[in-house]
């Protein structure tokens, strides 16, 4: 047997039962005992001492909602990042445009990531506007929030479209003129898909190198285990690929989605489940607030901020805006209960959420689930209400929400998009948590860069990017935070007989930071603290060994993932 006993400043185990060590014990990838390294040296006598030399060591943060692969695929080179983190003005998106445009073959089509009209502060563009900046060129720029996609009239024409305009399909839908025809603008992940596809066919490059730089940038923010909430077996190779180059730094769990053939059959990889696991089945109730889609009870207000986002509060939000009837819902509840499948629904607006609830609680009692451990899950929940945190809790519905949506749109909720009264306690945590429902926080990557100890300070200080705070009664302890993205995001993920916590008979996964997190102002957490390194089964992760073996595997193995990067949604 392999053993070594691993020390730091302070371990910090999120198990209740004994909170602080000084060591930890590892054999054979698991642990074995947690305490003194006295404590520990009785138990593995043999064991080399490894000190860190960190301040604190913590269990591998748990990331419960993301898109690992695709987010790589999607945003990595030659698509090009154009979300507010990376450029934040249009002026700096056009400047990434021009480089492209100059330094790209004529003949290839161009793909670029992560447009947000309210943080770029100009409406999606159309076909016509784009035209002017690319020409007669193809290319598809992809909103931010996952739920929309914009593309020239070179793209329209090489489809036929320009004769014949398709039909909107179920679950999605185009944006078009007064006379029927394509404006340029594609919403929800149907329509999204038959417009993105044939283009990431065609960029080229190395998909699986981009997805392994996506993975280590999850690794650098700290994270260990995450979930892939929009799998699809076409991208099957990738994850095993990715889980047998060494120094692999994630453990997947996967929901495949509902518009997927076979979604409620099972699956099984070669890398095995401590590894790769499929858990459960994922739909979206609604669409994003910052395009206007989710379905709310209450408007959008009207003036300069939702004008200039090309939002229009006499038609944005409300019943029109929810992707599934209630009856499909109850059609694709029926088939995957039956399964065991953990189904995944995300619902943003209070509208959405109670479709969502009300079909879980039906289909519950349909399936003689109720008072079981279910465990299915709503994500996001931005318009989230006491109550529906109430009613989720008592049905063991767990709730997975964002506070990226509150760190970097929190000063446009409040009073810009919409009153006070809602705008203010968006991503409402402390209700979440009060409410009793098993909380956990996430990234959604790509839809905002992987920084588990930001969620965490946005969740504890109800700060924003700017340093305002909106709501501050929703704020929650730095314990319930730090659980949210450990243990309890474990248990969303069915996973906290692995992971999670520092316990005797769990995987070795850790976290390294230059900081105790319980010795910082809680509101400059992720300023004052930074992640120097991970651990994964009692071996410390290393990247540069991981990239470089990726980057040494057949590309043709793997070329399809352009075909399905698209698929990358919230």
């Amino acid at each position: 047997m392999s053993s070594q006993i691993v020390t730091a400043g302070t371990v910090i185990t999120m198990d209740p039962g004994h909170p602080r060590a000084q060591a930890v014990a590892v054999t054979d990838g698991r642990i074995a005992a947690v305490g003194s390294l006295d404590e520990c040296r009785a138990a593995c006598p043999d064991a080399e001492v490894v000190d860190t030399g960190v301040a604190a060591l913590l269990p591998g943060f748990v990331e419960p909602h993301s898109h690992p692969v695709m987010s790589g695929v999607a945003t990595q080179q030659p698509a090009r990042s154009i979300a507010p983190w990376v450029a934040s003005s249009w002026a700096e998106v056009e400047a990434i445009i021009a480089d492209a445009i100059a330094t790209t073959n004529p003949a290839t089509p161009l793909l670029f990531a992560g447009f947000d009209a309210l943080l770029h502060g100009r409406p999606s563009p159309k076909a016509d506007e784009l035209d002017r900046i690319f020409g007669d060129r193809i290319a598809v720029i992809t909103d931010n929030s996952g739920h929309g996609a914009y593309f020239t009239t070179a793209l329209i024409k090489r489809n036929g479209w320009d004769v014949t305009a398709p039909p909107d399909p179920v679950g999605g839908h185009f944006g078009r003129n007064p006379d029927g025809s394509l404006n340029g603008q594609a919403f929800e992940t149907p329509a999204i898909m038959s417009i993105a596809a044939p283009v990431m066919a065609q960029i080229g490059g190395n998909p699986l190198a981009s997805a392994a730089q996506y993975y280590a940038w999850m690794a650098r923010g700290g994270y260990t285990s995450t979930s892939d909430m929009t799998y699809d077996r076409a991208i099957k190779p990738a994850y095993e690929a990715l889980a047998a180059a060494p120094s692999c730094p994630l453990r997947i769990s996967m929901w495949e989605m509902s518009t997927s053939q076979g979604f409620a059959d099972p699956e099984s990889f070669a890398a095995g489940e401590a590894l790769l696991v499929k858990r459960g089945v994922k739909l979206w109730t609604d669409g994003s607030p910052w395009i206007g889609n989710i379905a709310i009870s209450f408007p959008y207000l009207s003036n300069d901020t939702t004008r200039d986002a090309g939002i229009d509060p006499a038609v944005a939000g409300g019943v029109g805006s929810m992707n599934y009837t209630r009856e499909q819902l109850d059609a694709t509840l029926d088939q995957a209960a039956p399964a065991g499948w953990q189904m995944s629904f995300h619902a943003n607006g209070d509208l959405a959420i109670d479709l969502a609830l009300d079909a879980y609680e039906a289909a519950l009692h349909r399936h003689n689930l109720i008072g079981t451990d279910h465990r299915w899950r709503l994500e996001h929940l931005g318009a989230g209400t006491r109550a529906q945190f109430e009613r989720a809790a008592a049905l063991g519905v767990y709730v997975s929400m964002a506070p990226f949506q509150y760190y970097f749109w929190g000063d446009l909720l409040d009073g810009k998009l919409f009153d006070h009264e809602h705008g203010s306690r968006w991503q409402a945590f402390g209700d979440a948590v009060a409410a009793g429902a098993v909380v956990s926080l996430h990234n959604d990557g790509s839809v905002s860069p992987p920084t588990p100890l930001l969620n965490i300070q946005t969740a504890v200080s109800r700060r924003t990017r700017a340093g305002t705070v909106h709501g501050p009664e929703q704020a929650i302890s730095l314990d319930a935070a730090l659980r949210a993205h450990t243990i309890d995001a474990a248990r969303t993920l069915h996973r906290e007989d692995l992971v999670g916590s520092i316990s005797v008979g769990k995987l070795a996964d850790f976290t390294e930071l230059t900081g105790d997190p319980y010795t910082v102002e809680p509101a400059a957490l992720a300023e004052q603290v930074q992640v120097s390194g991970t651990w994964l089964s009692g071996k410390r992760i290393d990247l540069e060994a991981f990239l470089g073996a990726v980057n040494g595997i057949d590309t043709d193995a793997h070329a399809h993932l352009n075909d399905t990067a698209h698929r990358t949604c919230c």
